[in-house]
């Protein structure tokens, strides 16, 4: 009998700071959101050393082979709306989280758990996805 793969997204948290192990016990399928990518590239151009800069590079390089990006499209932004609300609703400020909203319903869009090192960036939200903290 076929199991059905265990499918996440990662969290740019994870993708910086991979904890291999960790991963391969919960998801066996993978992807990374555009965001992601978005935060990955502003960390290329962050570091001031243009070797750190070009390690970068070919470090971002490698994770856009080796996992799906899915997009941040209209159907992610009704997410990340409901999820901003939800926020809020908590008593808790959504302005400074926006990236980690919209991580969060790119997941909660596709159906995936989420994976990340930073679970208390998702509290709240646990109604509308899976959070596995690394």
């Amino acid at each position: 009998m076929t199991q059905t793969p265990r499918r996440a997204l990662l969290d740019t948290s994870v993708v910086i700071d991979y904890p291999a192990n960790a991963v391969a016990e919960v998801a066996d399928e993978l992807a990374i959101s555009a965001v992601t990518v978005a935060e990955l590239h502003y960390g290329v151009t962050a570091a001031t050393d243009p070797i750190e800069q070009l390690h970068r590079r070919r470090r971002l390089q490698l994770i856009l082979d080796l996992f799906e990006v899915l997009a941040f499209d209209t159907a992610v932004a009704e997410y990340y709306g409901a999820l901003a609300t939800a926020v809020r609703n908590a008593g808790r400020d959504p302005r400074p989280r926006r990236m980690d909203l919209q991580i969060a319903a790119t997941a909660a869009r596709h159906g995936l758990s989420l994976l990340t090192r930073n679970g208390a960036d998702f509290t709240g939200l646990e109604q509308a996805l899976h959070v596995v903290n690394l």
